[in-house]
């Protein structure tokens, strides 16, 4: 995570889903002259080590290895995930499930998700520990600061935990600690991943938090997402992509200090972070991936936990939304 830090974007619209531009970078192994061979693959923000396992992949060989090349996309606040799926630029996209079942209920889109990267959501809320918010209930008579993506999910968060909206005053995020370092709010809605370490630089306070997913909001984020058609006829191709971006992340964590200093002066060139933050998030986001079952596994308990806490915000998605039989042959 970055300064600029997460990714509830202003200008995430429905209504640009179809006809979203999407600006991409080839980086590794891609290129217009193996074509055929390659899978463009849109991420949902600025390079960081939110997606390290995918550049590890692309740098280390392990799509070509499978026969692949990876066209690898960076997002950001002007980048609608879904978009670029619907719009025939990316053959994968990792999304958050708001938006998929935003796209499949609401304009009759035809998305599958084939596996998500984070079994448990590090969306959080983030304070000062000073300010003792341990909880949602701690929030009462609190200022904070939260994108406007993540506020309905937020206010039912505080339903859920029979917290009163008026309560709690909610204000706009800019999608920087500092307010919170600088006192100005009580707490931020953002990734717990970076953003605690960075606001005690910054501050010299100790931060606090608690996650979204841990007060009635279960959601899966950072999934594997591809068209109906591109699951029909890539299929074997979207195996390989499996594979190899798992061989990536498990190279990644078996030292998980070693690429971002290596990826300092190229990946993660100009994201507005440092070095430490970085390596902070690559430990940190660790455990958040981890699955018995594999990276990018999908509980059948955990997609209904996601879609039942969905239907808490007014939108009901639905399990065929979800197709795991990839995970098993990757």
């Amino acid at each position: 995570m970055t300064p600029i830090s997460r990714r509830q974007f202003n200008k995430a619209s429905l209504a640009g889903l179809a006809s979203s531009a999407v600006a991409g970078i080839t980086a590794g192994f891609a290129s217009r002259a193996f074509a055929a061979a390659t899978l463009n693959f849109q991420s949902i923000w600025v390079n960081d080590p939110e997606f390290i396992g995918y550049m590890i992949a692309i740098d280390n060989g392990y799509y070509a290895a499978e026969g692949r090349n990876v066209n690898y996309m960076p997002g950001g606040p002007d980048v609608i995930p879904e978009g670029a799926l619907l719009s025939g630029k990316a053959d994968i996209s990792l999304t958050h499930l708001t938006g998929v079942v935003r796209a499949v209920a609401e304009k009759g889109a035809s998305l599958k998700v084939i596996g998500t990267q984070y079994q448990k959501s590090p969306i959080g809320v983030i304070s000062l520990e000073q300010s003792n918010i341990k909880g949602p209930k701690d929030l009462a008579g609190k200022t904070v600061a939260c994108p406007p993506l993540t506020i309905a999910t937020f206010q039912a968060m505080l339903k859920v935990e029979g917290v009163p909206r008026e309560k709690v005053r909610v204000v706009p995020y800019t999608f920087s600690p500092a307010p919170l370092a600088k006192g100005e709010v009580d707490a931020i809605v953002d990734f717990i991943l970076e953003i605690p370490f960075l606001v005690e630089q910054r501050s010299g306070k100790k931060a606090s938090y608690f996650l979204l997913w841990d007060a009635g909001m279960p959601l899966f984020i950072d999934l594997v997402t591809v068209t109906a058609d591109t699951l029909k006829t890539k299929r074997s191709e979207l195996v390989r992509f499996l594979r190899a971006s798992r061989k990536g992340w498990a190279e990644n964590n078996s030292d998980p200090a070693k690429y971002p200093a290596k990826f300092a002066g190229s990946w993660f060139r100009g994201n507005g972070s440092s070095l430490e933050a970085e390596i902070y998030h690559n430990k940190a986001q660790i455990p958040m991936m981890a699955s018995p079952k594999g990276l990018f596994a999908m509980d059948p308990q955990a997609i209904d936990a996601s879609l039942a806490a969905l239907e808490r915000v007014g939108l009901k998605g639905s399990r065929d939304i979800f197709d795991s039989t990839l995970l098993a042959e990757a």
